[in-house]
């Protein structure tokens, strides 16, 4: 009884001192901006010309990982324009004459991932070579009936908004049809049940995940990034369709009920691990799942779709630990997943292995930081 009596004590007393703590707070703009400019300064200081990848790795600068860097290079940008960020994404464009990876009849979203970046930067200047490709590449695939081309998760981010923003640029709702038709077979009929599950408001990577498959504590594999990638492309997409579009309020309560999902999966410390539901596999700080994590919820908030009470901490407290823990004094990035597709990939992941291919989750860093700069003018330190 006594000790009983002792254990329950002690388990109020961690519950008062738990509820006492101050909740996390955002830092002030000039913070954030100081470790954005470190993080991007590193990465073009071993990359003077973005149009070149490394040798060996094989991976041209038009793919999605050069793409997924430049998408958070232009969210910089957007909060500190400095012109050599402008300036180093148009040599990359220009070296690829602003043209799609494989070419402009390619379907594969990955291929059209850095159409994102030649749409911001054609925002600028509205020179139609900039787009020339990509709007190719859409187009044709607005035109016929073939739905099942997004068949893994990572596919929505690398292309639903450069069909919801195309939509826009041609006053042409085609665009926001076919975006969904394709978005709708991925969440529901890929695999045979589709890659959402409605229950838990996760998703599966692809159908290889799907049940029967498990992961070692007998739960479903939800993988970090791949859910990153879902709730950053719905953030994207209902950003800029019109209030009026009809499956804009599908994407919003995908959002919003994806977000309840993966914020008490965040770990005490303030990163995700790699696998949502089974923290003992390959448990341990990962950023990039993190960043997109801190990036959708950040922006959810920041366009009304999430309680600012209830998800600001949650977005200080990833925002902070990434800032304090895996930013490195040169400003390289530590606890980064490389590339892959599941939690077993590219491991281990450690504050002192930086991956072979890193830049994309660059990207997904700058996107997160730069998100964070726009909230912390709502609540000035």
């Amino acid at each position: 009884m006594i000790r009983l009596c002792t254990l329950a004590f002690a388990l109020c007393a961690a519950a008062g001192a738990a509820s006492a703590a101050p909740a996390p707070t955002l830092p002030a703009r000039a913070e954030v901006a100081a470790v954005l400019r470190s993080v991007n300064g590193n990465f073009m200081r071993r990359h003077p010309d973005p149009a070149v990848p490394e040798p060996g790795k094989n991976r041209p600068s038009n793919g999605w990982t050069r793409g997924v860097y430049f998408e958070g290079l232009m969210a910089l940008y957007g909060i500190d324009p400095d012109e050599r960020y402008y300036g180093y994404a148009v040599r990359a464009a220009e070296y690829h004459t602003w043209g799609l990876n494989t070419g402009p009849s390619t379907r594969h979203a990955d291929n059209q991932c850095v159409g994102q970046t030649y749409l911001d930067l054609y925002a600028r200047d509205p020179k139609p070579e900039r787009i020339r490709d990509l709007q190719a590449s859409i187009s044709a695939m607005v035109a016929d009936s073939k739905n099942d081309d997004w068949w893994w998760v990572d596919a929505l981010q690398m292309a639903m908004p450069d069909f919801a923003r195309l939509g826009l640029l041609n006053y042409d709702p085609r665009y926001f049809e076919k975006m969904y038709a394709l978005y709708i077979n991925t969440k529901t009929r890929e695999g045979g049940t589709g890659l959402y599950n409605p229950v838990e408001h996760l998703w599966w990577r692809d159908r290889t995940f799907l049940p029967p498959y498990k992961e070692p504590n007998g739960s479903n594999c939800y993988w970090a990034r791949g859910n990153g990638w879902a709730l950053a492309a719905l953030a994207r997409v209902i950003e800029v369709l019109p209030e009026q579009e009809p499956h804009r309020d599908e994407y919003a309560r995908t959002f919003r009920e994806m977000a309840a999902a993966i914020r008490p999966l965040q770990r005490p410390d303030g990163f995700w691990n790699v696998s949502l539901k089974d923290p003992g596999h390959f448990g341990g700080k990962e950023l990039t799942g993190t960043s997109l994590f801190v990036y959708g919820l950040a922006a959810g908030i920041r366009l009304g779709l999430l309680s600012r009470d209830e998800y600001l901490p949650t977005v200080a407290r990833g925002w902070n630990a990434m800032a304090s823990e895996a930013v490195h004094p040169d400003g390289s990035l530590g606890y980064m997943q490389g590339i892959g597709k599941q939690p077993s990939d590219s491991q281990p992941v450690a504050y002192d292995r930086i991956p072979e291919i890193e830049d994309f989750g660059v990207g997904c860093f700058l996107m997160a930081g730069t998100e964070i700069w726009e909230l912390s003018d709502t609540h000035p330190k």
